[in-house]
């Protein structure tokens, strides 16, 4: 067979196993189809998430359902005010041997894992939180002065919640760059609550089983880095990430007068990553415009600041987001 068609019949392949991990994730955690592909499409693109949403709404119950199904060796930690970086870390020991030697000795910390749940992360200090930038930029630590690679693959999914600020710390912009997504888990709807209720409050629970391995996930990491992407939606990439920069020549006045500041160059990367991601789970061979508009909140969201006159409006970056990728689309198409 010819490239092509040894591309369209591996996408073919792993599409069956997603949707295996679908149905599997969604026996322990109900409904919410859009957060589960982002999830999905986290892992696919080999990055990191932040799930933002009110407690209760099953965000720890997800990434732990996520380990299990996708064969990774998960961690969680709960983030508290007294969190120190080496319990993150990890630390050195002092050992002493039966004939009275010395020796440090290096203890990991839960962050060595492949899946780590970094639970409430704005409750712990800008120190500790830092303590994560370079294992999720670089996927090693340095401890001691020596770097210890983590594992492979590995992921952070960290969750927030938007509305209790008291006693946290907001993420810092760079560490935020570093989520691939920010997913907004929003409450179920009627009939999907009422799934839950009669799901969960039985003398048994429905149980989720392993898809996937480590291998095969990076296998499928692989794999979506080799799908095309055509020069229309590179272009509309750009378009759309260099139209948040109030500072761009051309820019509308509506973002002149709303955005602080607009997203860099791994927005643009992301979203390219996050347009095949959603073909993948599509299984379609390349992306297309509707990738972009689809995925270009998620991406971008994180990524952008309102300033101080469109906060005090009550303006939304949803919105702006929204409206912008819509009239990109009218305007090439008229093109």
């Amino acid at each position: 067979m010819s490239e092509p068609d040894d591309l369209l019949a591996d996408i073919e392949a792993l599409e069956a196993k997603l949707q295996q991990a679908r149905e599997s994730i969604t026996r322990r955690f109900i409904g919410q189809e859009r957060v589960v592909d982002l999830t999905l499409a986290t892992l696919l693109c080999g990055g990191h998430g932040l799930l933002v949403g009110l407690p209760g709404l099953g965000k720890t119950r997800l990434v732990e359902t996520l380990s299990t199904v996708m064969g990774l060796d998960g961690n969680r930690i709960q983030f508290t005010p007294d969190l120190m970086p080496a319990d993150i870390l990890g630390s050195e020991v002092l050992d002493t041997a039966a004939d009275g030697s010395r020796a440090f000795r290096f203890v990991p910390g839960p962050v060595f894992c492949q899946l780590l749940m970094a639970d409430e992360i704005n409750r712990a200090s800008p120190r500790t939180q830092s303590a994560l930038l370079q294992a999720m930029q670089e996927r090693t630590v340095t401890v001691a002065g020596e770097d210890r690679l983590l594992g492979t693959p590995f992921h952070v999914l960290a969750t927030q919640n938007p509305i209790e600020q008291e006693g946290t710390y907001p993420l810092p912009e760079a560490q935020l760059d570093r989520f691939l997504f920010q997913i907004d888990v929003q409450y179920p709807d009627r009939k999907t609550e009422r799934d839950i209720l009669l799901a969960t409050t039985g003398a048994s629970e429905a149980e989720a089983h392993q898809v996937f391995t480590a291998d095969e996930l990076i296998a499928a990491q692989n794999l979506l880095r080799r799908m095309p992407v055509g020069d229309s939606v590179v272009e509309m990439i750009l378009d759309l990430v260099r139209a948040f920069r109030p500072e761009e020549p051309g820019a509308s006045q509506r973002v002149v007068d709303t955005v602080a500041w607009g997203p860099g160059p791994r927005a643009a990367q992301a979203l390219m990553l996050a347009v095949r991601a959603r073909a993948l789970l599509q299984a379609r061979l390349a992306p297309n415009a509707e990738d972009v508009i689809d995925m270009a909140r998620p991406v971008l969201t994180h990524r952008m600041q309102l300033n101080f006159s469109a906060r005090a409006r009550g303006d939304s970056l949803a919105d702006l987001i929204d409206s912008t990728a819509a009239e990109l689309t009218r305007t090439g198409a008229a093109a």
